[in-house]
């Protein structure tokens, strides 16, 4: 049996690929994550006690515990998802993004070279590293047509978008120089279940129900790529198990959207599906607040995805519009985890 390890299987898009491999794959599936304050074992109650999934509490930049994991589960395939991954987050401490995105990626990547290079020959031939990284790594576009390909030259904007930037540049320079069958993705913004609340979406539809202020940066006129996290973990799967080695492909939604654009789009849905407003709300949308934009706020992003469909075949299944109606009606339908996340009970 093929075992994948995926580290960040606790978080947001790292759950998405856990949930799809115990529920759509017959692979085994190792979950490698430390448990920050953005992992949570609660978006994986459902598959938990499934016979083909196994769970580490192990930080990536323990090199004696990530070892010990290579040599307990002895894997075919690494999915690297651990990240840091918040741009607010970054701008205030951007330590634990140097730490974690590219200490840790290092630390991965000489230990799966490591335990490679030992392997058995027909072993080490369908090894494979598929590092996931962000559209980030190529700053923001000009014109309103251009696409991000995947030779698209680097300028990351922001701590976190620098330093996913330097893990890139890594796996590629574990692969030319060591011979690591590495492959790399660079995804446009996800969304969807189980999205932990201080990203754009869920909070906007979290505080609205809560009556709270819906804050947006600026004129909300940043143009994003929306890619829902189911296809997302579908894509990232057919890459680690059919890309070509050495290669990067692009995953987006083919969902240009500008924020204010999509804050509207939850209040409108939430008048449909959550008409009983909180007292002293006429409409939702009248909570949307304009605050200072962020430092360094990238203006727009838009990623050309025809190589991944041309080779693999991968499209996205959900448009945004039936994505996001989706989502709005997961965070209605699960409020204990929204619960649970809000008041840090997920945690413990």
């Amino acid at each position: 049996m093929t075992t994948i390890l995926v580290t960040g299987g606790a978080g947001f898009i790292g759950s998405a690929v856990v949930r799809h491999l115990i529920n759509d794959t017959q692979y085994k599936v190792v979950n490698v994550d430390k448990l920050t304050y953005a992992g949570n074992l609660e978006s994986l109650k459902e598959i938990a006690q499934h016979e083909r999934y196994f769970f580490e509490k192990v930080d990536i930049c323990d090199a004696s515990e990530i070892q010990g994991v290579f040599k307990q589960h002895q894997p075919d395939i690494i999915m690297h998802l651990a990240a840091e991954s918040h741009v607010d987050r970054s701008i205030t401490g951007p330590g634990e993004f140097i730490q974690t995105n590219i200490v840790g990626t290092y630390n991965l990547l000489e230990q799966a070279r490591a335990y490679w290079t030992n392997l058995a020959e027909d072993k080490k031939q369908g090894f494979r590293f598929h590092h996931i990284s962000t559209d980030e790594v190529y700053g923001d576009l000009e014109g309103t047509d251009d696409l991000f390909t995947e030779t698209t030259a680097y300028a990351p904007s922001s701590p976190y978008s620098a330093s996913k930037a330097s893990s890139d540049h890594l796996v590629r320079a574990w692969q030319r120089t060591y011979g690591l069958p590495t492959l790399i993705t660079n995804c446009s913004n996800n969304y969807g279940p189980y999205h932990f609340p201080e990203k754009l979406i869920p909070l906007m539809i979290l505080n609205a129900l809560a009556a709270k202020p819906l804050p947006v940066y600026g004129k909300g006129n940043q143009i994003r790529d929306w890619l829902f996290v189911e296809d997302h973990a579908r894509a990232l799967v057919e890459v680690a198990t059919k890309g070509e080695i050495a290669e990067t492909y692009n995953i987006g939604g083919h969902n240009e959207k500008q924020n204010i654009e999509v804050v509207r789009v939850i209040c409108e849905l939430l008048e449909e599906l959550a008409p009983n407003k909180p007292a002293g709300v006429a409409r939702y949308e009248d909570l949307i607040t304009y605050v200072t934009d962020r430092a360094g706020h990238d203006v727009r992003y838009a990623i050309d995805a025809s190589k991944i469909q041309a080779e693999l075949g991968w499209v996205p299944q959900e448009t945004f519009e039936s994505g996001i109606r989706k989502t709005v009606q997961w965070y209605l339908a699960n409020a204990e985890w929204c619960a649970h996340v809000l008041d840090g009970s997920y945690q413990k």
